[in-house]
């Protein structure tokens, strides 16, 4: 047990000089001393607490007693207000982020999940109301017999380049308003070139597609009924003849396989009808040999950015040299998105063999196939000799009938130069099923010459 008697006492604490003296106190064992009345103090007279009544003052004018002042608890320092400021528009910012995914993602949604989103993108034809009067694929347009001796042809040379308005002035007579009659009160626009002088044009089949008759305007305005010759709904081409006893004007026809990416190009053709018809428009070559699947089927089409619309199908593609090394066929468009400049022609190469065709047995033969896959480029395989590579062989085909093997060069064909796949397509679209084309190849440092025969 500790010992709290001998434990020291704690430390007083220092008393301040200011405090007042301790007052002895009485000892309680004397007698207390008889009250002195003299030191008694007097009474000190309660005063009355109520304040003295201020002078009347009249009723009719009171005197308004100013208010006590408010003791101020806080002032509000201009860097709060621009940091509240500064939330609050952080906050709106957020949520227009936020409303702004949300609906993003509400769309990727909607089109992952819909019927339609392979519709997305689409081939524009024609406009759409006129749609419904297509729904028969038949051409009952009156026909023109087959066999008089009309001839495609295509110039291999071109003169010198010409102004747009040089092209103009000279293709444009030649470019024909096309007006389909589908119904008793529908018609079908589009666009036709005249290749012949006696009244032979050409246009794309799925403009008279559907229809029962024809006629063919002139710029002039000048309009001859027009018959229905042939067509390929495969290739989307149609020959048709103008009656006529006068001759008329005749575009010419380039070469699509001289045409490069940039080249500039024109076109000429009636935009939504009749009512814009004759319209110019310029672009640039984009692509060459585009492969583009269209109403699931693949065409090897010219891309160009020249400004194409409805009406616009049929109309000539036409290079600076004033020559026509396309048909106009279709656009690239769609429902959701802005699409520009994506055109597309049939190449004129193409053209060539497939219209004489259907001048001259009414339908497309049969397409000639080598049977081999090569290099789209061309290897030198010695010093200014160039060749494209053989990659594969069909299994009984026309190669390998012909002794063609992997790893050799085709450096020839027809007597022609060949450097690119380009090249031998060019040269093989020239020859039909039955007939045969003569190839030189370079195989081991030597040539060597086969004759190719195309068979179904």
């Amino acid at each position: 047990m500790e010992d709290f008697e001998n434990a020291p006492l704690p430390e007083q604490e220092a008393v301040p000089e200011t405090r007042p003296e301790p007052v002895p106190v009485p000892d309680p064992a004397l007698p207390v001393p008889d009250a002195v009345p003299q030191t008694r103090p007097e009474p000190v007279p309660i005063l009355d607490p109520a304040p003295p009544v201020p002078e009347a003052v009249p009723q009719t004018r009171p005197v308004p007693v100013p208010a006590p002042p408010v003791p101020v608890t806080h002032v509000e320092k201009p860097q709060a207000r621009k940091k509240q400021r500064r939330h609050w528009l952080f906050g709106f910012l957020c949520g227009v982020l936020l409303a702004g995914l949300l609906s993003l993602g509400a769309r990727i949604w909607k089109q992952q999940h819909s019927d339609s989103v392979s519709d997305r993108y689409f081939w524009n034809f024609y406009d759409q109301y006129e749609e419904p009067a297509r729904n028969s694929i038949g051409i009952e347009i009156p026909t023109w017999p087959i066999g008089e001796g009309a001839v495609f042809t295509l110039f291999r040379e071109h003169g010198d380049t010409q102004t747009a308005q040089e092209i103009y002035r000279n293709v444009n007579p030649s470019v024909v308003t096309v007006i389909v009659g589908l119904d008793e009160k529908t018609a079908a626009v589009g666009t036709g070139v005249i290749f012949s002088s006696d009244g032979y044009f050409v246009t794309n089949y799925h403009v008279v597609q559907g229809g029962s008759e024809c006629r063919a305007m002139l710029d002039s305005g000048h309009s001859y009924r027009a018959f229905y010759v042939a067509g390929d709904e495969q290739n989307d081409i149609a020959v048709l003849k103008m009656d006529c006893s006068d001759p008329l004007p005749a575009a010419p026809f380039g070469d699509s396989e001289r045409l490069t990416v940039g080249d500039d190009v024109y076109a000429i053709g009636n935009p939504l009808g009749v009512e814009f018809r004759g319209t110019l428009t310029n672009g640039i070559i984009s692509a060459i040999d585009r492969d583009v699947l269209v109403d699931g089927r693949t065409m090897t089409l010219i891309q160009t950015n020249a400004a194409l619309n409805s009406g616009n199908s049929g109309g000539p593609l036409i290079d600076q040299y004033g020559q026509v090394v396309g048909i106009n066929v279709v656009k690239m468009s769609s429902r959701r998105s802005t699409v520009e400049g994506l055109g597309f022609a049939i190449p004129s190469a193409t053209m060539e063999r497939l219209v004489n065709d259907l001048l001259t047995y009414g339908k497309s033969q049969p397409e000639p196939v080598i049977g081999v896959s090569v290099d789209s480029f061309g290897t030198e395989v010695e010093p200014d000799l160039w060749g494209i590579g053989v990659l594969k062989v069909e299994p009984d085909s026309p190669a390998e009938t012909a002794g063609i093997q992997v790893g050799d060069y085709i450096i020839g064909a027809d007597s022609e130069t060949v450097s690119s796949s380009r090249d031998l397509l060019r040269v093989r679209r020239r020859y039909h099923v039955g007939e045969s084309m003569p190839l030189t190849l370079w195989r081991d440092g030597e040539r060597v010459n086969v004759l190719i025969t195309f068979t179904e």
